[in-house]
């Protein structure tokens, strides 16, 4: 290991490692630091594990929706074995990644940076200088400032768990808690809470689809409580006792295990950015359209950006950006995003894409909402799915679509020709025009706009 670069890369995640390798691959010299394995947030503790557990469970979901029409089998779920099965992945793609980066001649680090000038960090007590850097330190669970968070479990710990608890409480009703939820809950769990402060869980997508994902979540066994205030969480004995408040007064949910599931915040406390004269806020570090810092020689991306939306495919599209910038020694390039699609893989599935309901009326924009419940649809009948529908948004005069807002199996790709058709300037007359493969799920589309 040297002690001076021409860039450092603080992060080993997806918005880090394809700059590292850009500048690598131009001759660079370049570290790259993570306080854990590299392959970042959504390779070891978040999207890919966690798809790899809901494929575990949707093998129980199909044997209950195709109960009575022919499949006569009821798995169950081997907690050990499920995690031993993601753990197959996540374990192979550290030394995968670090091994890959070594080879192109990038010196990989561990350890916790800190700035201590515009050009100089210090990692385990030694001092490097860098005529570049970039970061890309992804984001962090949120505190809560709640008596009692010291008890709460981590997402990552989540999904390490060695036996499955029967009984779990969820803090939050975002993603990761609605996830972790139907996760557990069909593998086997008795009781799971979640509790969710606001009107309903998953404020950032489309009430109408949200509401038919409460009434599954429902008939799956889980207790959703909404307007529903964390104010403590006491450890008694081998259990918890989680205090809520709501408007009918407090109640308590005792438990073997409470998760985090409130949201994230930018991991940025500890990088001392001050000292690099770096500004920063609440949404994270302050960057240009071209991920340029207030320090001209310090890049950053991610979700530890104030930049656009906190999704894997996001971040990767600005670390490209960030390495195109940094190998042109200018701005040469600026970040445009394209119609973002995200996706929450509960089971149904809900996906969105494009301005909800709310924001196009917002933007006084005149356009006509087609929604339907689409339960009787062949494709909801062919696989017993019971909470299935669209919510699509199609402007009126030029026929563009707005926004796509999807729940059911198949929405996970679905939504992808939607952004795909949204990005192209399609309109709804030209999907109907497209042939699509038949029986599909992306054969319905045409008859959603």
């Amino acid at each position: 290991m040297t002690s001076s670069y021409d860039l450092i890369v603080i992060g080993g995640g997806t918005a880090g490692n394809g700059v590292a390798r850009m500048a690598a691959d131009a001759g660079w010299s370049v570290a790259s630091i993570d306080s854990e394995p590299h392959g970042g947030t959504c390779a070891l503790r978040g999207c890919d594990p966690k798809k790899m557990l809901v494929a575990v469970t949707e093998g129980v979901e199909w044997a209950e929706n195709m109960k009575g029409k022919g499949l006569e089998a009821q798995p169950s779920v081997n907690w050990p074995d499920m995690i031993a099965f993601k753990r197959g992945f996540t374990d192979t793609m550290p030394p995968r990644i670090e091994g890959g980066m070594e080879k192109a001649g990038i010196d990989v680090l561990h350890g916790e940076a800190r700035f201590t000038g515009p050009d100089t960090i210090e990692l385990n007590c030694k001092t490097l200088t860098a005529k570049h850097f970039h970061i890309a330190t992804g984001a962090r669970p949120m505190t809560l400032n709640i008596p009692g968070e010291e008890h709460l479990t981590t997402s990552t710990e989540f999904l390490e768990l060695p036996e499955r608890p029967d009984r779990i409480a969820f803090v939050g009703g975002g993603f990761i808690a609605m996830e972790f939820a139907h996760i557990v809950k069909r593998a086997g769990a008795r009781d799971v809470t979640v509790l969710e402060m606001a009107d309903r869980p998953l404020g950032n997508f489309d009430p109408d689809l949200v509401e038919m994902l409460v009434e599954g979540t429902a008939e799956l066994g889980i207790d959703l409580r909404t307007k529903a205030k964390v104010a403590k969480i006491e450890k008694q004995g081998d259990e918890f006792v989680v205090t809520v408040e709501r408007a009918g007064g407090t109640e308590t949910v005792t438990c073997d295990l409470v998760v985090h599931g409130t949201g994230r915040v930018p991991n940025i406390d500890r990088l001392n950015l001050e000292a690099a004269g770096v500004e920063y806020s609440r949404r994270g570090i302050k960057v240009n359209d071209a991920m340029r810092t207030t320090n001209p020689t310090i890049f950053a991306a991610g979700d530890c950006a104030d930049s656009g939306l906190n999704l894997t495919p996001v971040s990767a599209a600005e670390g490209r950006i960030a390495g195109k910038n940094l190998l042109a020694g200018q701005d040469a390039r600026q970040i445009r995003y394209p119609p973002v699609p995200s996706v929450v893989f509960t089971l149904p599935m809900v996906a969105t894409v494009g301005l909800s309901e709310a924001e196009a009326r917002e933007q006084e924009l005149k356009f006509d909402v087609h929604f339907e419940k689409t339960q009787d649809w062949y494709s909801s009948l062919r696989v017993g799915a019971k909470h299935t529908g669209f919510k699509v948004l199609v402007e009126e005069g030029s026929g563009k679509i707005l926004g796509a807002h999807l729940i059911g199996p198949g929405s996970e790709e679905q939504i992808n020709l939607f952004a795909m058709a949204m990005g192209a300037g399609q309109t709804a007359n030209q999907i109907k025009a497209m042939i699509f493969a038949y029986p599909s799920y992306a054969s319905d589309i045409g008859s959603m706009v």
